[in-house]
């Protein structure tokens, strides 16, 4: 799996060094960072812009590359046992997903479950997380309403972001495990999981205004609910 990007790249030297294969770069290093790549003693590849922005697929890639393995997933089973959890029903927009996985590893977050979507690109959140995918319990699974079963019936309070929820301002938080339930970005929380819920919560605009993005949301919904 192929990461890019300075950030993520010296995150992952620092804090996830046995998870990289191959070091590659596509411009000039500073020497004292070299060293610590050096340090691992694994193969460093050197390769002409060409290539660097195909392996980025155009994106902005800053001349640093990392081969490293897939993280390794938790299980719901695992997940159960934490006392905040976040669940992503649907979203499709990688980016979107990173932002999020990062503002829930930063703010307390303890596990999350990445449901109901096709063609995950996890080398996309991997960078776009900045590299805290690779640090918070994390699984992936098909059907978000068994994962709303499984979660209810263990005890925890099942919580929505919804245009029709009560204010997170005023939301008295339950005496309990909860999951925070986030749809995707067009069309919010799918049907089925609505009805499951226990509680609905929403963002009080100060100017009329539709929406905030996701990721955005995430992280006040999560402060607020964490507090």
């Amino acid at each position: 799996m192929i990461v890019y990007g300075k950030q993520v790249v010296l995150y992952i030297l620092d804090k996830h060094p046995s998870l990289i294969k191959e070091v590659i770069f596509s411009k000039k290093i500073d020497d004292r960072i070299f060293s610590k790549f050096l340090r691992l003693g694994l193969k460093i590849q050197k390769v002409d812009n060409q290539k660097a922005q195909a392996l980025a697929n155009g994106g902005n890639h800053q001349g640093f590359f990392l081969d490293i393995d897939m993280p390794e997933q938790s299980s719901l089973t695992e997940l159960k046992r934490f006392g905040f959890l976040l669940v992503l029903d649907g979203l499709t927009d990688m980016g979107n997903i990173g932002a999020i996985v990062r503002s829930a590893y930063s703010l307390g977050v303890e596990g999350i479950v990445i449901s109901g979507i096709q063609n995950l690109k996890m080398e996309n959140i991997v960078r776009s997380s900045s590299g805290a995918l690779l640090d918070i319990p994390f699984v992936t699974l098909n059907n978000s309403l068994d994962v709303a079963n499984e979660l209810s019936q263990v005890g925890f309070t099942l919580i929505g972001a919804d245009m029709d929820g009560v204010d997170i301002k005023g939301f008295e938080k339950p005496n309990s495990n909860i999951a925070l339930f986030l749809g995707s970005e067009g069309s919010g929380l799918s049907n089925k999981i609505v009805k499951k819920l226990d509680r609905k919560v929403s963002i009080k605009m100060a100017n009329k205004f539709d929406s905030l993005n996701v990721s955005v949301a995430a992280g006040i919904l999560i402060h607020e609910l964490r507090g």
